[in-house]
C-alpha cells in the first residue's frame, strides 16, 4: 500500500464508543452507528478517513480493551492474552456527525452456503446490539491528491465503497475524473455526491461474467487510459484489483508516485490483509 505519512496522525489515539443501532443498509452492507463522549474529540478529515476497529469476538464473554496509542501499538496488542484479545480489523468512517457524536461504520456482508454472514467483523456487525462496546484507533487518510493533478480515477469493489463515498463527497467541486465502483447486486448501488466533472460508473457483479470481487472493476479500469502523466489514481479492494490496477496505470503512463493502491484482502484466502 502506498503510504502518505503527512495524512497519518503523529500520535494515533484510541477512541472508545458503544453501539447505538445496527441495520441492513443494502443487500450487501450492514451499517452500525456508534456513539460516545470520546467522539467529541475525533478529528474527522473526510475522504477515506480510516481506523483500526476493535470488537468483541464471538467466543468471548466480554469486551476487554486495554489502552493503546501511538504508532507502536501493535506489539502491545499482541501481548494481550489470546483468550481476551479483541478482534482487530481496518474500517472507514462512512459518515460522521460531530454535533451528535455519532459515527456510521459500514460492513460488507459476505455469506456462506447457509446464508449466514462470514468473517468476524461482519458477524459482529450483524449481531450488534445497542450498548455493545468497541474501540477505534485513528489512522487518518490514504487518499492524497498531489497539487496540479489534471484528473482523478478511482476504482474499487464493495470493500472500498465506504471510502469512495467519503472521497466523492469531499472532492473539490471543480474536480474532474472517473469513479469505477463494483458492487455485488443492483440493490447495492447508491447515489454518490461526486462533482459534476467526475463520471461515476457502477458495475453490478451479478450482471457480469465475473464472480470474483474486483475482477469486473479491474477489467473496466484496464480500458482506461490516462490523459497525461499528471493524473492521480486511487485503487483499493481485493488484492488483484489493487496490484493489477496499479500495474496497468503505471504502464499507461502514470508515475507510481501518483497511484495510491491498497489490497484489503485476498479472494483466495478470504481474509483481511494487514495494511
Amino acid at each position: 500500500m502506498a503510504k502518505t505519512p503527512r495524512l497519518l496522525p503523529e500520535n494515533p489515539r484510541l477512541f472508545r464508543a458503544r453501539v447505538l443501532r445496527s441495520e441492513r443498509l443494502t443487500p450487501s452492507m450492514q451499517r452500525v452507528t456508534v456513539t460516545g463522549d470520546d467522539l467529541a474529540e475525533f478529528g474527522y478529515l473526510g475522504f477515506d478517513h480510516w481506523f483500526r476497529l476493535f470488537v468483541q469476538r464471538p467466543d468471548q464473554d466480554a469486551f476487554r480493551m486495554p489502552d493503546l496509542d501511538g504508532k507502536k501499538w501493535w506489539p502491545t496488542f499482541l501481548a494481550i492474552p489470546e483468550d481476551v484479545r479483541p478482534h482487530c480489523a481496518n474500517y472507514t468512517v462512512a459518515e460522521f456527525r460531530a454535533e451528535s457524536r455519532e459515527m456510521d461504520i459500514d460492513f460488507v456482508v459476505h455469506t456462506g452456503a447457509d446464508g449466514e454472514p462470514e468473517g468476524r467483523a461482519a458477524i459482529w456487525a450483524c449481531a450488534a446490539r445497542p450498548g455493545d462496546e468497541l474501540a477505534m484507533l485513528d489512522q487518518g487518510c490514504i487518499f492524497d491528491v498531489p497539487e496540479g493533478t489534471s484528473e482523478i480515477v478511482i476504482a474499487a469493489e464493495e470493500t472500498g465503497l465506504p471510502g469512495v463515498v467519503g472521497i466523492a463527497a469531499a472532492l473539490p467541486r471543480d474536480a474532474v475524473g472517473r469513479i469505477i465502483q463494483e458492487v455485488p447486486t443492483a440493490g447495492d448501488v447508491r447515489e454518490l455526491d461526486a462533482p459534476a466533472g467526475v463520471t461515476v460508473t457502477w458495475i453490478v457483479r451479478a450482471e457480469t461474467q465475473h464472480s470474483v470481487p474486483g475482477r469486473a472493476a479491474l477489467a473496466e479500469l484496464q480500458r482506461y487510459v490516462p490523459a497525461d502523466d499528471r493524473g492521480y489514481a486511487f485503487v483499493v479492494g481485493e488484492s488483484t484489483l489493487a496490484t493489477e490496477g496499479r500495474r496497468h496505470l503505471h504502464r499507461a503512463g502514470l508515475p507510481k508516485s501518483r497511484i495510491t493502491f491498497s489490497g484489503f484482502w485476498k479472494h483466495e484466502a478470504r481474509e483481511s490483509v494487514s495494511a
